[in-house]
């Protein structure tokens, strides 16, 4: 069958109704992006002070949250402490002992150049030595120093070297002088200098220029004290949530002012710019989250609904954290960080695995945990317990039966939270009166999860029309109105939609599709028919059929209406509509041959057209209605077999399924010809298991059996 083509005005309006969705879409998504940079902004972007080092603060001033950083003014301080305990490291100066013994050897050439001056006389050379030299030598000293021999001087001059040389060469620093002069003197009177010379000698010592030659070696000390400050190990600082940092008229030192900057309290850098990289953060996690939807979940980016449901979750989820943060449980600053393992991520999981998807609910967490985790103060210990109960949340509604197995979540949530608190302050503290308050709150964070899914998943399913596996599990309960009113008024009909539901169901999951939704909705396929539940043949106890006293017109006009009826009857009951998509499409435009082909035997035969014997439709439009509708047929044909043998089970299901399939009524399904061959299978199997063979009991032996079961009920 050929599909028409679309007009050029009906492209324009598709085109044109796309692109409103997109840009509501787009909407929402700004709406939802600003939203959770506001509500993270608040703990993330706190309160800016304007201090600096000398100024006495005016206000007490305590931690927002905990940070872990290391600090460099503390550790400056331990480098320069280090470097302060380095012993100065001295060189000996050789230039310096050369430098005194040219000045003593100075004093001698005076001597001997003098001495060797034939011209003058011997009071004239004393004169001159005395006026070159400015020595204070008695009378009989210079003339020692002019007559004596030259071999003596020599010796002199060479004591006095090595004397110098002997006291120098240990080295003598600045302030040593003084007493090296001293011991240079002794040493040199206590020589082997002829007496005569020493009067010279003395002088020497006292008029030669003594320098120190033990300095200070700047370079080695230097790169003995950067080995120094090298060596130390930066100073990690950790302040606690609701730590005093500043005191009432306090001072501000360096060591406040940095622990400001890290706690981000300190207004030194630009707000605007700490805004915006929260910004950027916060628009990177919606577009991964968008591109996951994306790749992953086509079905959820393509519906408004769902986007804005998982939007309204994620940030008020987050509302709920902030609020709960916000508690203050105690004075004490490791007590009072407690709160932050009592937020309840795990009921934002719950609601979007239970209403959206597993996988996304995994994902949400994630980023969920992330922002919770900015929200105390960017702490990896609150991140990981937010996730690790959120993903044993999803873990614990993955096979959910009924709404109470939410209650019996909350027992998973409170353990894992418990048992991840105790690790985590271990792991950061040996507190045993911690762990066992932090025990507590793990347990409050699976109740409080729990709680906040059963309140809230009702109206979100009927907010947002929304099908869960848990609305499905109610609605196959017999004790629904619906199903009481079928059971009790149609009674054929329930049975048959029992059996409709137990083929349909198989087949869905041999097939893959949704088993849940395909029986829940063979369940009320038929509830049409409790408006006039006479007029079918399951319902006819008595031998009499109203159909005689109509008009094969007349009466299609009755089989058929029982689909719209049914509908009608859905939508008062405010039944999913994926139920009431089934109701509307488990007949399709499918021919009510019985009725066509009477009409045929009539006496107005040529005026007979088929569309007026057709149900109005529409055909199938998903796995799970066109399953119900093969179902629904083969089981009413079945019924009518009069051998119900395998190969004749097997030639009825082949047959309907063919007829369907060569009608056009499968045409829009998704299922194919290989799932066909399989729902075949299924529904032959299954229907070979209702209808097998029983063996027949001779007629005396059942007569045994009623009277051991009336003795038995005497002797009771």
């Amino acid at each position: 069958m050929k599909k028409g083509k679309r007009g050029p005005g009906a492209k324009k309006l598709l085109l044109r109704g796309q692109n409103i969705f997109s840009t509501r879409r787009l909407i929402w998504g700004v709406i939802f992006f600003i939203a959770t940079t506001l509500i993270l902004s608040t703990s993330f972007l706190p309160e800016r002070i304007n201090v600096k080092v000398g100024d006495v603060s005016n206000r007490q001033i305590k931690a927002p949250n905990e940070v872990v950083y290391v600090s460099e003014v503390l550790t400056e301080k331990a480098r320069q402490e280090a470097a302060s305990q380095v012993e100065p490291i001295f060189k000996i100066d050789q230039t310096v002992v050369a430098e005194i013994e040219k000045n003593i050897s100075g004093f001698f050439n005076t001597i001997r150049t003098i001495r060797e001056d034939d011209d003058l006389s011997k009071n004239e050379k004393i004169a001159a030595l005395q006026k070159k030299l400015n020595f204070d030598l008695p009378q009989s000293a210079w003339e020692s120093v002019i007559g004596g021999d030259v071999l003596s001087l020599n010796t002199c001059e060479n004591v006095i070297k090595s004397v110098v040389n002997e006291h120098m060469g240990k080295g003598v620093q600045l302030e040593a002088l003084d007493t090296a002069r001293e011991e240079i003197l002794k040493g040199i009177l206590a020589s082997d200098i002829p007496q005569s010379l020493k009067p010279l000698a003395e002088e020497v010592v006292e008029k030669m220029e003594l320098k120190p030659n033990l300095i200070l070696d700047v370079e080695g000390t230097e790169q003995k004290k950067k080995e120094a400050m090298e060596k130390v190990e930066p100073v990690r600082v950790t302040i606690r949530k609701d730590e005093k940092i500043l005191g009432d008229g306090e001072v501000v030192t360096e060591e406040k002012i940095e622990a400001l900057e890290h706690l981000g309290l300190l207004r030194t850098r630009n707000l605007y710019l700490s805004l915006l990289g929260l910004s950027g953060f916060v628009l990177v996690s919606y577009v991964l989250l968008m591109l996951y939807l994306y790749i992953y979940n086509k079905n959820i980016f393509e519906d408004e609904k769902k986007l804005l449901l998982l939007g309204i979750l994620v940030n008020v989820g987050l509302l709920i954290d902030k609020g709960i943060i916000s508690i203050r449980l105690s004075d004490n600053a490791e007590i009072a960080s407690l709160v932050g393992f009592m937020v309840p991520t795990a009921a934002v999981s719950m609601l979007t695995a239970v209403l959206l998807d597993r996988k996304l609910a995994v994902f949400i967490t994630m980023i969920l945990s992330i922002f919770v985790g900015m929200l105390m103060g960017n702490q990896l210990h609150f991140m990981s317990v937010s996730f690790i109960s959120g993903v044993v949340g999803i873990y614990s509604v993955s096979d959910i039966s009924e709404r109470t197995d939410l209650t019996r979540a909350s027992i998973y949530i409170s353990l894992a939270s418990l048992a991840a608190v105790i690790a985590v302050i271990f792991i950061r503290t040996n507190s045993l009166n911690l762990a066992a308050l932090g025990a507590a709150v793990g347990l409050i964070n699976g109740i409080l999860s729990s709680v906040l899914t059963i309140g809230t998943l009702p109206f979100l399913e009927s907010a947002f029309g929304i099908t869960t596996p848990v609305k499905l599990l109610e609605l196959s309960n017999p004790n629904q109105p619906l199903l009481k009113r079928l059971m009790l008024e149609a009674p054929g009909t329930y049975h048959h939609s029992i059996m409709v539901a137990n083929l349909a169901e198989r087949a869905a999951d041999a097939t893959g599709a949704d088993p849940l939704l395909t029986r829940v909705g063979a369940y009320y396929h038929d509830i049409g028919k409790l408006k006039r539940p006479y007029f079918f043949i399951e319902n006819q106890v008595a031998n009499e059929n109203p159909h005689n006293k109509l008009s094969p017109n007349l009466s299609t006009l009755v089989i058929t209406s029982h689909v719209r009826d049914g509908v009608e009857l859905a939508e008062e009951n405010n039944l999913p509509q994926e139920v009431i998509d089934i109701i509307e499409q488990h007949h399709g435009t499918c021919l009510v041959s019985y009725f066509y082909h009477k009409a045929l035997e009539s006496e107005n035969c040529e005026h007979v057209n088929e569309i007026d014997f057709r149900y109005e439709g529409p055909k199938p439009r998903t796995k799970e209605a066109a399953i119900v509708m093969l179902a629904d047929s083969v089981e009413a044909a079945v019924r009518s077999l009069p051998s119900t043998a395998h190969g004749k089970l097997e030639g009825c299901v082949k047959r309907i399924i063919r007829d369907r399939l060569e009608d056009g009524q499968l045409e829009e399904s998704e299922l194919t010809f290989r799932e066909l061959e399989i729902i075949t299978k299924v529904f032959v199997r299954v229907l070979s298991g209702i209808f097998h063979s029983r063996i027949e009991y001779p007629e005396n032996l059942l007569q045994e059996i009623e009277g051991r079961k009336g003795n038995g009920d005497h002797g009771k």
